[in-house]
């Protein structure tokens, strides 16, 4: 019961995908990070459906590479997107560690959320209209569920800026070994799925999706001295920007 406890409140978080409600308890926590990776898998199906529809139907490729992009939004709500935004606003303040803190718990957004999604989104849109081999978008549709596996992964794997708040509850509440083993499996399996569809294109994305994890695991540590709900969405929106980024890369060449 609490595995399908873990199933639906990983969805209903994470997703605005319609799932039954009940009132949780903190022991129906502790296996919700095990399945975050497959609200990645939908996406990435999603993503790999439209593509095929947009190609049958001739649709141009302006036009499905804006709502590829939006697909990821729509399936999420933007949650991770709005963590995005909101580190933005922290690291560019180039303030004292517990004004960034506070920054990150503000609900409005400053000019340099806006200017970085802006920035991001252009960088993204560009990428993600650049992959065109099927082989090379299968790699990068596999990053939905590969990002979302090293984002639970972070969040009981590395020091957490507060002793309070939504990811310090997610990482007290979890089974650590379980989650850890769980993830850490559907890491290796998503792997070995992206080698087997385009090896060089998928030593690539790891690459860049394992770069991404030690970026953000030095940044938040020198910014706020450990991570963040915020940081978590953060992290997750930039390794799915440099995967793309890398499976382009690859295309072009």
């Amino acid at each position: 019961m609490k595995i399908i406890k873990g199933f639906v409140i990983a969805f209903s978080i994470y997703s605005k995908i319609p799932v039954p409600q009940f009132d949780w308890k903190e022991e129906d926590m502790q296996y919700h990070l095990c399945f975050f990776p497959l609200i990645g898998l939908i996406i990435g199906a999603l993503e790999a459906g439209w593509f095929f529809l947009g190609n049958a139907a001739g649709i141009s490729h302006l036009c499905k590479t804006l709502i590829a992009v939006a697909i990821p939004l729509l399936v999420t709500g933007g949650f991770h997107m709005d963590g995005f935004m909101d580190t933005m606003d922290a690291f560019h303040s180039y303030q004292p560690r517990e004004r960034k803190l506070e920054i990150l718990k503000d609900a409005h957004i400053g000019a340099f959320s806006v200017i970085m999604l802006a920035v991001f989104g252009l960088i993204y849109m560009g990428a993600f209209g650049q992959i065109e081999g099927a082989e090379n978008l299968g790699v990068f549709c596999c990053g939905f569920f590969l990002s979302r596996c090293l984002s639970g992964l972070g969040v009981v794997s590395l020091r957490s800026a507060k002793s309070d708040g939504l990811l310090y509850h997610f990482a007290s509440t979890a089974h650590e070994r379980w989650v850890k083993g769980a993830l850490y499996l559907q890491i290796i399996l998503c792997a070995i799925l992206m080698l087997w569809l385009q090896a060089k294109t998928a030593i690539f994305v790891l690459v860049a999706a394992g770069l991404t994890y030690l970026y953000y695991w030095w940044r938040s540590y020198r910014e706020l001295n450990g991570i963040t709900g915020d940081t978590a969405g953060y992290f997750l929106t930039l390794c799915e920007g440099a995967m793309v980024v890398a499976a382009a890369v690859i295309d072009f060449l």
